[in-house]
């Protein structure tokens, strides 16, 4: 079966990627291929009269110059890093566990890798080892990677270019995007990665990966930009690069190089048929990161703007009915009560060709768009309905923060749950009413929270007997709680009635 496999190896084998780059400009063929061909094509036919000449040997083609990738990769290497992470997995959970039971692999379709399974002392679950890879951006020891890599990370472990092993921290981090930062107290400069300009390259354009895939330090990898912009169902920010530079569980975090021995990418996931690596790896592009960086650094997470409604993307046949033929823009298949679009006006049926003045191409542009807008600003928006354009004015108001907690912490605070809210789809199956009730994304094993009998895919409805809509407003009733007091919760599982729980303090 074929499936989208985040990068990240998790098993026996450690693995970072480091960083590459190359002296090598657009594709040539080597002198010594090309020169017999060419000397072939313009050699003079023989002469039938004339005597044959004297043999003569051979000449080789003359080599100018040695042509690799070795400068940049020396120039690069020292900026990447390998991490190593253990992380806490609820035992017998389903989903996000990759592996159910000691015959499975971490991958689907990949025989052979074996997780690292410790019995939790309190038996509610196990610790697992991962690896990953990241980069340094900043000497005093600021390094990015993955979200995928920390997340749920109970101890992370930095190896330096030089062997140096460092404690690292949170600092931030983006789930949507796959994106986290970290910090190492190095106790002097670190060398540092370039970033370069992703939206620079051009599909064919070279690009270079040098990681630990499987455990074989600095393997240096290299392949072209096969594709821009691609949506492969990761998250709504899709905007991958796509690259038959080969990637492989462990390069997860690491970096991707163009030319000039700069970042353009961060090695997300690989499309593969068996858990190895068949051409097929996805790159988050740096420029998306750098919009991000500064944000993730200073709060800890991403603060987005929201439209309020659910799009879907524009086929032929719908456009055709709709009135648009062009094939631009992102049918509008729902708008949530209260929204910003639903004081604008937006409906049902609608479609959004421009956004702030910018041409939304598909339903995979809208989101970014929308994310990247100051909270609070009113801006325009093109819409087309019953094949008449018409503008409206919406002021965009803030998304909600599914991951809004102590980022900085590996656990998820002293309750051990992770929150967010509740999708339109999840409301109507659970018959809630809208904005009631925040959903338990995780429970950490051995927490508080586990111990109360909370799952995941709960719904908490009351906190210490006040109705709760947003993930914030449980935090700040949470925070209200004494030291030492239990934080009492009214719960709606998935199946069966409402329950009260208490969370013991410690």
């Amino acid at each position: 079966m074929h499936s989208t496999i985040r990068t990240m190896l998790v098993g026996a084998f450690a693995v970072s990627l480091a960083a590459g780059g190359f002296a090598l400009g657009r594709t040539t063929w080597p002198e010594r291929v090309t020169a017999p061909l060419v000397a072939a094509r313009t050699a003079e036919p023989p002469q039938a009269a004339a005597a044959p000449a004297p043999a003569q040997p051979e000449a080789k083609p003359v080599r100018e110059g040695k042509r690799s990738f070795a400068s940049l990769v020396t120039q690069a290497e020292p900026a990447v890093v390998h991490i190593k992470v253990t992380q806490m997995v609820k035992a017998g959970a389903t989903g996000d566990n990759p592996f159910e039971d000691d015959d499975d692999s971490p991958f689907p379709g990949l025989p052979g890798l074996r997780g690292f399974r410790f019995p939790n002392p309190r038996q509610h679950g196990f610790a697992q080892k991962g690896a990953g890879s990241g980069f340094v951006i900043r000497k005093d020891g600021l390094i990015v990677t993955n979200n995928h890599v920390v997340e749920d990370a109970k101890d992370i472990t930095v190896i330096l270019g030089d062997g140096r092993e460092l404690s690292a921290t949170v600092v931030g981090r983006d789930p949507k995007t796959d994106l986290a930062v970290l910090k190492v107290d190095a106790k002097a400069d670190l060398p540092t990665a370039r970033l370069g300009d992703s939206d620079g390259l051009d599909v064919g354009d070279w690009v270079v990966a040098i990681g630990n895939p499987f455990g074989l330090s600095n393997t240096v990898t290299a392949g072209i930009v096969s594709a821009k912009g691609r949506a492969v169902g990761a998250g709504p920010y899709d905007d991958f690069i796509q690259t038959d530079a080969p990637i492989n569980p462990g390069n997860s975090g690491g970096p991707l190089f163009d030319e000039a021995g700069e970042v353009v990418g961060i090695n997300t996931m690989i499309f593969s048929q068996g858990g190895g690596n068949i051409g097929i790896g996805f790159a988050i592009p740096i420029n998306q990161a750098k919009r991000l960086l500064p944000e993730l650094e200073e709060h800890g997470h991403v603060t987005r703007g929201w439209l309020g409604v659910s799009i879907q993307k524009l086929t032929p046949e719908l456009g055709d009915s709709l009135g648009i033929h062009d094939g631009h823009g992102a049918l509008v298949a729902q708008v949530n009560d209260g929204s910003p679009a639903a004081t604008a006006g937006i409906e049902p049926g609608d479609v959004i060709t421009t956004f702030d003045g910018k041409p939304v191409k598909d339903s995979a542009a809208l989101p970014t768009l929308v994310a990247g807008t100051e909270i609070g600003r009113q801006v325009p928006v093109e819409i087309v309905r019953d094949g008449a354009t018409r503008t409206v004015e919406v002021k965009v108001a803030k998304l909600a923060d599914d991951s809004a907690r102590d980022q900085k912490a590996p656990a998820s605070g002293k309750w051990g749950m992770r929150l967010r809210d509740l999708t339109p789809e999840e409301r109507s199956q659970r018959e809630m009413a809208a904005h009631e009730g925040v959903m338990v994304a995780e429970v950490v094993p051995g927490s508080p929270a586990d111990e109360a009998g909370i799952h995941a895919g709960d719904v908490l409805v009351e906190v210490n007997r006040k109705k709760v809509t947003s993930v914030d407003q449980v935090r700040d009733e949470a925070a209200k709680v004494a030291d030492g007091k239990p934080l009492l919760l009214l719960v709606r599982p998935a199946e069966g009635g409402d329950r009260f729980a208490a969370l013991a303090a410690r």
